[in-house]
């Protein structure tokens, strides 16, 4: 999955177990899912299923907590909580590995693993920021930071050479990891406005000359209470002389951006909000690929699977969401047209030979089954199904004009194509009602239009689907001879209600 395609986000699982502020999610290499919440649990789940694992949950913090992050190979979880501890667990027997406390003991507010499994850091509201030991449980290191704020945020950089600290006042600062030096090795006082919230390095760096004597070139993601995202470029050479330079700035959020993080390749960049929505962005050119929203409250962070394929959201309103991400050219090239005809043992039945019964079904399938009974009742078999004109479909109840046009459409081609067929409901798996979903995408609505065969879309979708030499309905399969899309106000009314009852 790369970058530069404009994405789909669709709802794969949700988890509503926790009975307080989900702060924080994480995925292992492997796929297993940690969250950890307000509630003082740490919860661990399989993706395959989304049953809990045996050796959750975790219990051992007082109070609650901030962090959870996986060890690079998935044997090991760290957590930090406002009780001053990090607590390192075994995944498979939910047993302690090692508590930590910085010297003040108190709140630890992040914790991050070493990409070559060696050390933790940690950040904590005494303003340092702590280097332990994975394998000998000693503290190797506690950096005096002078962020004269807590530290919020830090990530290692992906050789495991530098740390990169973050404060609430808005100042990052970079550090040296390898050889344990306690000075501040650059620094910008000019971060975010209001503060950090989050960074993340991406894995991808560029070495100039050969590695030998050049320099390594790191990118770097933070977020804000500015509502913003940003890039940074970190030149680094043999003498750990570093040069921090902001590259990029995400705009889009319309609140504080709690948590950012890249996916494992690099190629995706996420970002978690106070305005209710995961994005997805290019990091590259700062692009905005998706717009992922679900929750109801505050997203706090957000994690991607080693594939890219599931990304999972945990938000202030206790829950954790799963998504599945793919682009919206794959929901185009692997679409398979709906059919309109009832699947019978006898895949040769004509419409002309159906009953009134198969017809009340055939109704069903093509999301017209307020209409099942009057037909029903007035013994409107196949034969007669065949011979129906817009008068009489005014007769039995049909008054408006779409949907009379809907089944006249329909009857021609399952006339065409008596044989195929296709499940529909007239509610989605997850609860939203299928005239609200793109035929083609299966997504929620934004912005729905009218093509020619009568059926609304969402816009990009159908103008992908032309876009693409496509020139036939994707619901009827009957040619489109005109590329005009009509705004379909009165469904984006009623979308937007959804939305705003609280059900969506």
């Amino acid at each position: 999955m790369t970058s530069g395609h404009h994405f789909v986000a669709s709802l794969h699982h949700t988890i509503a177990i926790h009975s307080s502020d989900v702060n924080s999610v994480a995925f292992s290499r492997d796929r297993k899912l940690a969250t950890a919440s307000g509630d003082k649990t740490v919860r661990l789940w399989d993706t395959e299923d989304f049953t809990e694992l045996s050796a959750s949950p975790l219990v051992g913090h007082a109070y609650y907590v901030h962090c959870c992050t996986f060890s690079p190979f998935g044997t090991l979880l760290a957590t930090c909580s406002t009780d001053g501890k990090l607590i390192l667990w075994d995944v498979k027997s939910g047993t302690k590995v090692a508590t930590f406390q910085h010297p003040s003991k108190q709140s630890i507010r992040v914790c991050r693993f070493s990409p070559d499994s060696k050390y933790i850091v940690s950040g904590s509201d005494d303003e340092t920021l702590a280097l332990w030991d994975v394998t000998g449980k000693i503290l190797v290191r506690s950096f005096n930071t002078c962020h004269d704020a807590s530290v919020v945020a830090c990530a290692f950089s992906p050789d495991s050479s530098f740390i990169i600290s973050g404060s609430s006042n808005g100042d990052l600062r970079v550090w040296d990891a390898k050889f344990g030096h306690g000075k501040v090795l650059t620094y910008t006082l000019e971060g975010h406005d209001l503060g950090v919230t989050s960074c993340d390095f991406s894995p991808r760096t560029q070495v100039a000359d050969g590695g030998t004597s050049g320099s390594v070139t790191y990118w770097l993601a933070t977020s804000g209470h500015d509502n913003l995202v940003k890039i940074w470029e970190m030149k680094a050479d043999l003498t750990c002389t570093l040069v921090l330079t902001q590259r990029i700035t995400f705009s889009g959020h319309e609140g504080t951006v709690n948590f950012c993080c890249f996916s494992p390749d690099g190629s995706l960049l996420a970002s978690a909000s106070n305005d209710k929505t995961v994005r997805i962005w290019d990091p590259s050119t700062g692009q905005q690929l998706c717009v992922v929203e679900g929750h109801t409250r505050y997203i706090t962070s957000c994690a991607f699977t080693s594939d890219n394929r599931l990304l999972a959201s945990g938000s202030n309103d206790k829950r954790v969401m799963i998504w599945k991400i793919t682009t919206q050219e794959d929901c185009i090239d692997n679409y398979k047209e709906p059919q309109c005809a009832p699947k019978k043992e006898d895949d040769h039945k004509h419409m002309e030979s159906w009953s009134a019964e198969e017809v009340g079904s055939w109704l069903e399938l093509i999301e017209l089954g307020q209409f099942k009974d009057s037909f029903v009742s007035n013994a409107i078999d196949g034969t007669e199904l065949c011979s129906l004109d817009d008068k009489m479909l005014i007769d039995l109840g049909v008054f408006a004009l779409g949907h009379r046009n809907k089944i006249l459409r329909c009857i021609k081609a399952a006339q065409n194509k008596p044989t195929i067929t296709r499940s529909t409901s007239n509610v989605s798996e997850n609860g939203i009602p299928d005239e609200y979903l793109c035929p083609i995408t299966r997504e929620l609505m934004k912005d729905p239009v009218m093509a020619e065969d009568g059926y609304t879309y969402e816009r990009s979708a159908i103008q992908g689907w032309m876009d693409k030499g496509k020139d036939t309905s994707p619901m009827t399969s009957i040619p489109l001879t005109a590329r005009q899309l009509i705004p379909n106000r009165s469904l984006k009314m009623l979308i937007q209600h959804y939305l705003d009852s609280g059900k969506g």
